[in-house]
């Protein structure tokens, strides 16, 4: 007598699997972005409406790293709402505006913003 093997749902051929996964997919981005319309540079949006920092307009466009460092210093020494303390909230904000950039910002831009986390470190005396 011969052994007949049960199949299951994971053990179905690969082609099969991701053309249901693909279609499923589409179906679901489809549903989610006719339901909610979401803003398409949300990072831009956290950028100039963080609950953490009220930042001065261009403040990551300055020329130099020790004013960059200075202005996200004031920014977060005199925010009423951010939610930790002032260096880690000024950190923070730096730091994801270098992520969020990623490949689009231009080395020199890259290389000033790095200077100002550590000038940063330096005007909180965390050196």
């Amino acid at each position: 007598m011969a052994h007949v093997r049960k199949t299951t749902h994971s053990r179905k051929p690969a082609a099969r699997r991701s053309a249901r996964r693909k279609t499923s997919t589409r179906h679901r981005v489809a549903r989610k972005s006719s339901k909610h319309a979401t803003p398409k540079r949300w990072s831009q949006r956290v950028t100039k409406e963080s609950d953490a920092l009220d930042l001065k307009q261009g403040v990551f466009k300055l020329t130099s790293a020790k004013r960059i460092a200075a202005s996200l210093m004031r920014s977060a020494e005199h925010s009423a709402r951010r939610r930790t303390r002032a260096y880690r909230s000024a950190l923070s904000m730096l730091t994801f505006y270098i992520n969020r950039a990623g490949k689009t910002l231009p080395k020199t831009q890259r290389t000033r913003l790095e200077r100002a986390k550590v000038e940063l470190k330096r005007a909180f005396g965390k050196e």
